[in-house]
């Protein structure tokens, strides 16, 4: 399989870990890849028409984008059925989990091009306001969820966690630990997780 990848991408990285976690890491040729809302990577274009990362070709030649099928191929293709639960009530946490840490880096990620891409007379102060809103809404979720997680990743934790860490790279100025004790206290406790450790955008890339 062929991923086209960018190291400080958290959606390549949530696919990565997935990777990890089911054993498939050293199927995965990386194709060091430059995403851009502007500017987009011609070669990313060529496979996916929205020029976005993480896109995956698998080895059947099937091209397929966006993280959360991605993820979901991984998994199915592993047979590993703890990343993304089957049936019931813990399938529909971990969903809904992946969906509030995909909503906070969506907006986290707005900000970001808000801050990077777009000229600076045109950037607007309230609209990047209402971004972070976002973030602390849903760091509020989590901090109020967290003591139900345990040490297990599924996709849910996994996204929160690559959430959580995509904050540590770009807003560290925001310090979402000190207002956050119960997503610190789980987050210390799965930080070190050897899939987690493995995908940081200072980790070797696999050859």
């Amino acid at each position: 399989m062929k991923l086209y990848h960018s190291a400080t991408s958290p959606y390549a990285r949530k696919v990565m870990i997935v990777a990890h976690e089911t054993g498939q890491a050293g199927d995965i040729e990386i194709i060091p890849a430059a995403p851009h809302p502007i500017d987009r990577d011609s070669a990313i274009v060529s496979h996916n028409p929205l020029g976005k990362v993480p896109t995956l070709i698998t080895s059947e030649g099937l091209v397929l984008f966006d993280s959360r099928v991605i993820a979901e191929y991984l998994a199915a293709r592993s047979g590993d059925q703890r990343i993304f639960p089957t049936a019931g009530k813990g399938r529909w946490q971990a969903l809904a989990r992946q969906a509030l840490g995909d909503g906070l880096l969506d907006a986290a990620l707005l900000i970001r091009y808000e801050a990077t891409a777009r000229p600076a007379e045109l950037r607007w102060a309230l609209w990047q306001e209402r971004q972070f809103d976002k973030i602390r809404s849903a760091l509020a979720a989590i901090d109020a969820a967290a003591p139900a997680f345990d040490t297990a990743l599924d996709i849910g934790t996994i996204t929160l966690a690559c959430a959580l860490l995509y904050l540590d790279l770009r807003f560290r100025e925001l310090d979402w630990r000190s207002e956050h004790p119960h997503a610190a206290a789980w987050f210390a406790t799965i930080e070190n997780h050897e899939s987690i450790r493995q995908t940081g955008a200072e980790a070797p890339v696999p050859a």
